[in-house]
């Protein structure tokens, strides 16, 4: 092998490998480049987990209040039931008082 096959020999192996490695690079960018959809998907999905969220915080608020104002509505209901509970028994103990002053005059 002459001085000049081996320059062409060696340059033909450096253009191959050249090649070679750029295809490897292409290839390697074309998997795993991030598509614009993907990004759109992405802000999509994002956006309506946020929206989810605010849902959910409203939902959680409404409840509260909802059980507090239940919550006061049970307690002014037990209240007035202790109080007619309460006047049921005094107007029972009047009657009995009643009954027996009837019958012993």
């Amino acid at each position: 092998m002459n001085r000049a096959e081996f320059i062409l020999t060696t340059a033909i192996i450096l253009f191959v490998a050249f090649a070679m490695g750029w295809f490897a690079n292409w290839l390697v960018h074309r998997f795993t480049r991030v598509r614009q959809s993907d990004v759109a998907d992405l802000d999509r999905m994002s956006q309506e987990l946020h929206e989810a969220e605010e849902t959910r915080d409203q939902a959680i608020t409404y409840l509260q209040q909802r059980e507090a104002e239940l919550t006061n509505q049970l307690t002014q209901t037990e209240a007035e039931l202790r109080a007619a509970m309460d006047g049921l028994r005094d107007a029972r103990r009047e009657t009995e008082e009643l009954r027996a002053h009837l019958h012993q005059g």
